[in-house]
């Protein structure tokens, strides 16, 4: 209490940006490194670019704090500050429950308090088709679950992306195929394969058909519109979880199979399907990123394919990211961060407790590893329950990707993610109790 490092609220904060340029998109590249000293004469924040400075005003708004008599204070203190991983993300399903665009915009708010930099928007899947395409607005008629409500238009799409911009957030959108694709099939007819049973045709339908020069000329158009819509160098293009069951009852493929020399490997039918979609994507100037799906199944991919580790019932995920570097291949982490599955207690920890770079492997694989995602599925997920779930568990897979890695103190990390809490609470954002104990008095808890 005697010796207490803070005085009050200085007048005058003072912003250096050496490359001050703010009309472009942040990427992977982007330094978001900055320095800052507060003072009660006046505070200075330096930093090499716009996207530094605006991480560098996220942590002087938190500096900032408020007794009971309603005075600002500001704790005094000198930062250095950088990321330790490039790729820091956050994955929100808007497919299986959808998700309104101000409850986007409310996410991209608190992921720039949590210094998170991409926005994996996982937009369709089999359950529904929100996402309105101008080249084939069929697919939203037909695979939203309600075409004039549940729906992202391309000006909500504009927004998001420009929303996020301003914050220094990426957004990555992902088209799964050629599995997860049953939401396209009533807006594009021909486009996913008829199953068969016995002879017939069963009346039902598996993944997109690989065997047809129209699902690639499909392709081709559908990703010319992505590829100007979202400005992020890189692509979501999931290639995970393809089901061979209706490929296999296909007479039409089976042939296809025979004439390539396929035999009856149908990884190297879906190997040939998305090396021809990574063709279509690089025509158009994009990078990629793939589930690991397709890389545990021997597809081959180019060589400069992000590969997203998510599984771990095939293996414990640093064999895999193990795997995947060894190879060649830079990697993502999400395996141990799907935060919508919730457990009784602090299981932030878990979390939190996570180094992506433990595995065995060489230096070199290891600096393969470009960050990783905390990933909400939306099975259980909808407005409802979206910000509690996220917050403030999210902000211990933020810290992991930020900090250096001998930041691991659980009691030191606690104080802080529950004081965060309260920060989140002052903002608005209706974050879950880690605990007893904070927040408790101000905010009204038992």
């Amino acid at each position: 209490e005697d010796a207490r490092s803070w005085e009050p609220l200085c007048t005058e904060l003072l912003v250096s940006v050496a490359t001050p340029h703010c009309d472009g998109f942040p990427d992977m590249d982007s330094v978001e490194s900055y320095k800052l000293s507060t003072s009660e004469e006046l505070s200075l924040l330096s930093a090499e670019s716009i996207w530094g400075a605006l991480r560098g005003l996220e942590t002087f708004s938190q500096l900032v704090w408020r007794d009971e008599a309603g005075t600002f204070y500001l704790n005094r203190t000198d930062i250095v500050d950088f990321p330790r991983f490039a790729h820091r993300g956050l994955l929100l399903d808007t497919s299986r429950h959808y998700l309104p665009v101000r409850a986007i915009l409310e996410t991209l708010d608190v992921m720039a308090y949590n210094k998170l930099n991409v926005f994996h928007w996982h937009i369709v899947d089999d359950p529904s088709f929100p996402y309105e395409s101008t080249a084939f607005p069929e697919l939203s008629r037909k695979g939203a679950y309600n075409p004039a409500t549940h729906v992202y238009t391309a000006n909500d799409v504009k927004l998001v992306i420009e929303y996020a911009r301003l914050r220094g957030i990426r957004v990555i959108s992902e088209f799964d195929t050629p599995g997860h694709t049953h939401s396209w099939g009533p807006g594009a007819p021909g486009l996913l394969t008829p199953c068969y049973a016995g002879s017939v045709p069963s009346g039902s339908y598996g993944p997109v058909n690989p065997t047809l020069n129209a699902t690639y000329w499909f392709m081709n158009e559908l990703f010319r519109e992505v590829s100007s819509v979202f400005p992020d160098f890189y692509l979501h293009l999931g290639g995970d979880e393809v089901d061979f069951t209706c490929w296999r009852s296909n007479p039409e493929v089976q042939a296809f199979m025979q004439k390539m020399g396929f035999g009856q490997d149908y990884t190297r039918l879906e190997s040939f399907y998305i090396q021809r979609l990574l063709d279509i994507v690089s025509s158009y100037g994009k990078g990629y990123v793939v589930w690991q799906g397709g890389f545990d199944n021997g597809v081959r991919v180019k060589p400069d394919t992000i590969i997203h580790v998510w599984r771990e019932n095939a293996g414990a995920y640093q064999q895999e990211m193990a795997r995947v570097t060894k190879a060649g291949y830079q990697a993502l982490l999400s395996a141990p961060w799907y935060l919508n599955r919730i457990s009784y207690g602090q299981d932030w920890q878990a979390a939190y407790e996570v180094e992506p770079l433990a595995f065995e492997g060489s230096p070199e694989q290891r600096a393969l590893v470009i960050g990783g995602e905390a990933c909400m599925w939306g099975e259980y997920v909808d407005v409802t329950n979206l910000t509690p779930r996220l917050w403030p568990r999210a902000g211990a897979v933020a810290e992991r990707l930020w900090s250096n890695e001998t930041v691991r103190d659980l009691q030191d990390a606690y104080a802080r993610l529950a004081g965060f809490r309260c920060t989140l609470l002052r903002r608005g954002v209706q974050a879950q109790p880690l605990f007893t104990g904070f927040c408790d008095v101000e905010y009204g808890g038992s």
